[in-house]
Parts: C-alpha cells; sequence; structure tokens
C-alpha cells in the first residue's frame, strides 16, 4: 500500500489489518497454515496483517471463512470501506460526474455549526457565483476527463451555499489574494466573483479573512482545507480528497487555521484588496 498523506488513514489501516491478524491468531494458525488454507502466497498474508496491502472485499470474505469467523465479515467490510474513503481519487469521486459529489456533502454541510475553510488557489466553493463555478467546474471535468454535468453540478453548488444564508451556522474563510488575481473564466467572471465576495462580507453569518501577498509569514501556504465542527478535516490535493478524522492531526489542522487567521486582514483592509483586484481586471 503507497504511504498516505494522513495519520487518520494509516491508522484506518493499520487497525483493520491488526484485526485480521487477531483473527488468524485466534485460531492458533500460523502465517504459512493461513496461507495454505487460502491458497495464496505467505507474502500476502504478511502484506495484509501488517497493512502493507490494503484487502479487497473478497479477501477479507476469503480471511474470515478461512477463520471460521464468517459473522465479522460484513463489520470488517464495513471498516476497510471508511478507512478506503478517507483517501478517495478524484477519478473514482467523479466517475460519475461532478453533481453527486456536490449533493453528496450536504448531508455533513447541514449538520456542521461552524466552518474553517482556507483556500490557496480558489474561492471557497461556498461563496461561488454561477459564473465563476461553472469556469471552474469545467475545467476541472476537462482536465480529469469526467462525464461532463457541468451545467447539473453547479445548480448543485449554487444551492448548497445557500447554508450561509439560514440556519445557525458560521463560516470562517481565509483566502491567500493571490486568489484575488486568478483569473478564472473570463476578466467580467472575475469582477462578478470579486463583487459577490464584497457582498457576502455583510453577512453576519460569514467571517472572511484575506491573507495579502508580500507579508512576513512563519506559516507557510498549505492546499486548500476544511474544519467542520472541529471534529473532521477535508484537505483537497490534485489528484485525491482527504478526509481527516485523527483529533491529533485535526488540532494540527486548527493550529494552521489559527496561525494563518494571525497573518489575514479583515474588514475595511479586505474590502480595500477586493477592491483593488477588482479595478485590475479593468
Amino acid at each position: 500500500m503507497p504511504p498516505y498523506p494522513s495519520t487518520s488513514v494509516q491508522a484506518a489501516r493499520q487497525a483493520l489489518a491488526e484485526r485480521l491478524r487477531e483473527l488468524r491468531l485466534d485460531t492458533g494458525m500460523s502465517g504459512r497454515d493461513m496461507a495454505r488454507e487460502t491458497g495464496w502466497q505467505p507474502s500476502k498474508v504478511s502484506r495484509l496483517e501488517t497493512g502493507k496491502t490494503a484487502p479487497s472485499d473478497d479477501d477479507i470474505k476469503v480471511w474470515c471463512r478461512a477463520c471460521a469467523a464468517d459473522g465479522q465479515t460484513a463489520d470488517l467490510i464495513a471498516a476497510n470501506r471508511t478507512a478506503d474513503s478517507m483517501y478517495m481519487q478524484w477519478r473514482r469521486l467523479q466517475r460519475s460526474g461532478l453533481r453527486r459529489l456536490q449533493e453528496s456533502r450536504i448531508p455533513l454541510y447541514e449538520r456542521t455549526k461552524v466552518f474553517r475553510v482556507y483556500c490557496s488557489t480558489v474561492v471557497p466553493g461556498l461563496l461561488q457565483t454561477p459564473e465563476y463555478a461553472t469556469a471552474l467546474l469545467t475545467s476541472i471535468t476537462q482536465f480529469h476527463g469526467t462525464p461532463d454535468d457541468v451545467t447539473d453540478a453547479v445548480a448543485a453548488r449554487v444551492a448548497r451555499s445557500e447554508i450561509i444564508r439560514r440556519g445557525d451556522h458560521r463560516f470562517a474563510m481565509l483566502v491567500e489574494e493571490s486568489v484575488l488575481r486568478h483569473v478564472v473564466g473570463s476578466s467580467d467572471t472575475m469582477a462578478g466573483q470579486l463583487g459577490h465576495l464584497l457582498a457576502v462580507m455583510a453577512l453576519p453569518s460569514v467571517s472572511l479573512g484575506i491573507i495579502p501577498a508580500g507579508v512576513t509569514r512563519e506559516m507557510w501556504t498549505l492546499e486548500t482545507f476544511n474544519i467542520f465542527d472541529d471534529e473532521r478535516v477535508h484537505v483537497e490535493l490534485l489528484t485525491a480528497a482527504v478526509t481527516v478524522t485523527e483529533p491529533a492531526e485535526v488540532s494540527q489542522y486548527l493550529a494552521a487555521f489559527s496561525a494563518m487567521s494571525a497573518l489575514a486582514v479583515h474588514g475595511a483592509p479586505a474590502r480595500a484588496l477586493l477592491t483593488a483586484a477588482i479595478d485590475s481586471l479593468t
């Protein structure tokens, strides 16, 4: 199994591997006995027990059958899929298009009370205009070669974004100033998007901070991440989405967000940066 960029994923994989090993030990079988019983090479048994190889559903079924533990098959498969979902390649998440991905996150967004969002590359999804979202999702679809359902995906994203105007949710969002200068779509699209950011800053539920370019900083620029109620973090990489739930690791992202917040400007200084970015488009 390749190394994952998250200890949460590693911990979940290791816990599953240890459960498989315990099942074998409970039977009194050695690793070689297990290999003979399953018809596998001893090296495969070793890789599954050490977490170096992630098991398939069929591997788990064969393992439980060999250990006379068929009653645990369903639980182990569920644990395996949970671990797998912590590191999901975009090509898997987007294989049927982008709309379902947008809709799949609605339950999490609905139950989250406090959102912390840091974006170093694009405007946060919850603050995107339809035109900006269309340009961005079109680029993503073309780059990843996924089915083109951009129109439906944009509609789903915009509908999901209504959460910032209802309920008792709170949103603390940070963006690098460079995000304001990256022209996504066209100059008109960017001008509309930046104007929208000026408008949403007035919402009582939204705090938008901008980290000025050129500011002296000890906290380096990070990948985009979203923190949900201090319990869960979604990290966006080029090729995959990583879910972090390990408390110690979540704490590191909270600390990083706090450090980024100290670098950001809010209120009038932030509006001045947005206005300057709009003026640069004309």
